[in-house]
């Protein structure tokens, strides 16, 4: 009987679906294995998935050690690319001896607390609990969730009158615990990395343009070179735990000194994961897996000196989707350009000044910056998103 790979997923994502499961499939008919879904949302993949879903409480490892027991055939390997299961996934993969990550530094990495207390030896930054600022907080802070994603609820908040009306805002919404932090000024980058227990590769960095305060809304992505203060973000990374599968970094650079925003175990979303793919001509999908199958490294892939956007396009309101293009891979001159919605004709939704008010994104590849920006600029002209 097959080994099977399980993966655990929460909500449908485009990085799952189009990415990890037919990777996944590949590796299977490669390695003689069954890839397993494990969910508590199955009717969502089921439509998507043609292999085996099992309906599981994902957000408890027990529940994912006992569905992954009670199937035929030993298990291989258990993984996740969802914020939300990567220490409840270790959790299951220690349980079964299977290679994964530390399931502490999962946990550190997605409670913000935690990780801030966690790197103040090497990377002091204030942060207290939303409703226990002290007397002499460090004006400006940041608003947000201690375990949020996308950039939801985070808030620029410049005195206490006004940190208490946005906390009064985001408690109506969700009973979250909130903390407020340092604002860090700086240049965003994020650092992408991919490792496999031993060795640690760094597959490239992008400068992030995101919108101006109150919100923090990831705007456009640019691939860059790493900047030259990366080594204090892997330093920070090392004392986090950090060093076992893809992992996606947000962090700013201001006076020589890098300082972490965010941690996010996983590779990185909202289509930059195909970007990356394509930009660095690797199976990128693939490679994650097989870390979590146990196999070591390969060297990594050469520094391209190619360019690359990854350009969203944003709600300016709510309503119902009316208009939009639908999926699209394309050759523009010397440019490869691809658009992927991440909202359907038809859909209804309010404006949250957040990541997911994004109704696609356009990803471009090409020699030089000029070509690349001409072809967004001439896709963007040619379609139209109409929010009714």
């Amino acid at each position: 009987m097959a080994a099977s790979f399980h993966l655990v997923a929460g909500k449908t994502t485009d990085s799952v679906t189009h990415g990890f499961l037919p990777a996944a499939a590949a590796l299977a008919v490669e390695r003689d294995l069954e890839p397993v879904l494990l969910t508590d949302r199955p009717a969502e993949h089921v439509a998507l998935f043609g292999g085996r879903v099992v309906a599981c409480d994902v957000t408890d490892y027990r529940a994912i050690v006992a569905a992954i027991a009670a199937g035929p055939g030993e298990p291989a390997a258990v993984f996740s690319n969802s914020d939300f299961l990567q220490a409840p996934t270790a959790l299951a993969a220690a349980y079964f001896g299977l290679p994964g990550k530390d399931w502490r530094a999962a946990t550190r990495t997605k409670n913000k607390a935690l990780a801030r207390r966690h790197l103040a030896g090497l990377d002091p930054v204030f942060a207290a609990d939303a409703w226990a600022v002290p007397d002499g907080a460090p004006w400006p802070l940041v608003l947000k969730p201690r375990e949020g994603v996308a950039s939801e609820d985070v808030f620029l908040v410049r005195d206490a009158a006004e940190l208490a009306a946005r906390r009064e805002q985001v408690r109506a919404r969700r009973p979250d615990p909130l903390i407020a932090e340092e604002y860090l000024e700086g240049d965003l980058h994020t650092l992408e990395t991919l490792g496999d227990g031993d060795r640690l590769h760094v597959l490239g960095s992008f400068r992030t343009r995101v919108s101006p305060p109150p919100h923090f809304i990831e705007e456009r992505l640019e691939w860059a070179p790493p900047p030259p203060e990366t080594d204090q973000v892997l330093a920070q990374l090392a004392e986090l735990g950090v060093g076992f599968g893809a992992c996606h970094t947000e962090f700013v650079v201001h006076a020589g000194r890098a300082r972490i925003i965010e941690v996010n175990y996983r590779l990185i979303g909202d289509h930059c994961d195909f970007l990356l793919a394509d930009l660095l001509e690797i199976p990128l999908f693939e490679r994650v897996l097989r870390v979590h199958l146990g196999e070591p490294l390969p060297p990594p892939p050469p520094r391209t000196g190619r360019y690359a956007v990854a350009d969203t396009v944003r709600a300016g309101r709510g309503g119902t989707l009316t208009a939009a293009p639908e999926v699209t891979e394309t050759v523009d001159g010397r440019v490869r350009l691809a658009y992927r919605p991440q909202r359907a004709i038809g859909d209804s939704f309010a404006l949250t000044h957040t990541n997911r008010d994004y109704l696609g994104t356009i990803r471009a590849i090409g020699p030089s910056r000029d070509e690349v920006e001409s072809a967004v600029a001439r896709f963007r002209a040619a379609h139209i998103w109409t929010v009714a």
